[in-house]
């Protein structure tokens, strides 16, 4: 089974307090499911179309594992916390 990478590029963090406040409820979360974070902050250097705000990369042992924390009451809960304090682009692609 392959694993699964849960990808998040920042476009724009318009409001830190809500952003925090979604870290401390959905960082937990996707560790209780099984994610590993591998890397979080802001680029180092950025190419292409230059977006340097902030990144996170997650592993988990499966797309099935990472789609039921995403999906997940708890993780939900973590969204609604996050509501309007970021413009973001998720995506969860398999390992190769």
């Amino acid at each position: 089974m392959a694993k699964a990478y849960w990808i998040t590029l920042y476009r724009e963090i318009s409001d830190p307090a809500k952003l925090a406040a979604y870290a401390k409820l959905a960082g937990p979360c996707i560790e209780a499911g099984g994610g590993r974070f591998l890397a979080r902050g802001t680029a180092v250097q950025a190419y292409e179309a230059g977006q340097s705000e902030r990144a996170v990369v997650i592993e988990f042992d499966s797309i099935e594992h990472a789609v039921a924390v995403h999906d997940s009451p708890r993780y939900q809960e973590a969204l609604t916390a996050l509501e309007g304090g970021a413009v973001r682009d998720v995506r969860i692609v398999a390992g190769v």
